[in-house]
């Protein structure tokens, strides 16, 4: 698989590959129960976060630059994530994305190769619908991150 990742994605793909393949969905599930909750500020705006329909589950995303930061490709972007409780492949998968991306610079948001949610292992474990999922949320940020640099 070609494409090098951002440090903190390729310590989240080396945890999933480390474990055994019997153990990858409950490192999926602790994820889950790690999803930052949204800021009140988008809980009470609801309309400001776009569903990714591909999800299996409700799942609603947005993607901001970081407060204060000047727009361009070195910007550092903000993700936030919605996904019920009880759709913990979906959460996971979110929580998984959170925690790789949010912070970095845009442009290395951009450069994460597309096959990122393959890398993980799950391929066995989880529905092609469910993996589905995970590459329309990369797939949906990376095409926000484009939408604020042109704004």
């Amino acid at each position: 698989m070609s494409g090098a990742l951002p440090a903190q994605l390729e310590e989240l793909v080396a945890d999933f590959t480390a474990v055994p393949q019997e153990d990858k969905l409950e490192l999926l599930l602790d994820f889950s129960r790690s999803l930052p909750a949204l800021p009140d500020r988008l809980g009470e705006h609801p309309e400001e976060l776009e569903q990714v329909v591909e999800c299996q589950s409700p799942l609603f995303l947005t993607v901001e630059w970081e407060e204060g930061a000047v727009p361009g490709p070195g910007a550092p972007v903000r993700l936030f994530f919605s996904a019920p409780a009880e759709a913990p492949t979906t959460r996971g998968f979110a929580s998984i994305l959170h925690e790789g991306l949010d912070g970095l610079p845009a442009q290395e948001v951009l450069d994460v190769p597309d096959d990122l949610p393959e890398r993980f292992g799950l391929t066995q474990l989880v529905s092609p619908l469910r993996m589905r999922g995970m590459s329309a949320m990369l797939a949906r940020i990376k095409r926000r991150v484009r939408e604020l640099q042109d704004d």
